[in-house]
């Protein structure tokens, strides 16, 4: 197993939500430990009700600290019937980010997957990581790339989305058992106490 770096000095990121808690449920571990290095992180999710988007804003802004955040009002789960519009709202953030968080390309959830589709065809030239949302629909598959998280960015992750998300600590897929059991998996996948996992379709290496 080969394990990357990203290139020394400063990151841009930038992270795609099509709902509030995406961001923080797919990668919030790997938002964690880019809080701890040089790296500037934009979030923009595409979606969300006031009270959602609120939840949201405090989370992000607890992973990592002076991220800047930012929503669309677009309606959840009719994201393809506006595929036009989302793909134009995509391009207005006129960023060039080094690094591009978003959904997978094959999630069972349709919003995710149109996100995740038009964020290869909007930044070419970023390496894009696609982050998983574990649901009902059994759409995991086999990732590609890891980010292997020490025991205290895996709980304080799980803390966070307990303390920040109190609309969706009912829901009977929500529990501390499930986030650390799916970040444990993912981090025996990769030799690590736990992690979270990626996929992606083009990889430039230089050695």
């Amino acid at each position: 197993m080969l394990e990357l770096q990203p290139p020394a000095g400063h990151l841009e990121v930038l992270c795609l939500g099509a709902h509030p808690d995406d961001i923080e449920i797919g990668c919030g571990g790997t938002l964690l430990r880019l809080a701890e290095s040089d790296a500037s992180v934009r979030a923009h999710v595409l979606t969300g009700t006031p009270g959602r988007t609120a939840e949201s804003t405090r989370a992000l802004g607890l992973f990592v600290p002076m991220a800047k955040v930012s929503f669309g009002e677009f309606p959840d789960g009719r994201l393809p019937a506006y595929w036009n519009d989302v793909k134009q709202s995509l391009e207005d953030l006129a960023v060039a980010p080094d690094l591009v968080l978003a959904p997978r390309v094959d999630d069972a959830h349709q919003d995710h997957r149109l996100l995740g589709q038009l964020a290869t065809t909007v930044w070419r030239d970023a390496l894009v990581l696609h982050y998983e949302i574990p649901k009902w629909d059994a759409d995991l598959t086999p990732p590609t790339h890891y980010v292997a998280l020490s025991t205290a960015h895996a709980r304080r992750k799980v803390e966070l989305l307990d303390e920040c998300f109190p609309s969706q600590t009912g829901r009977d897929w929500w529990d501390d058992e499930m986030f650390l059991g799916l970040l444990r998996l993912r981090g025996v996948e990769c030799r690590a106490r736990y992690a979270e996992a990626f996929h992606t379709t083009k990889v430039k290496v230089s050695l």
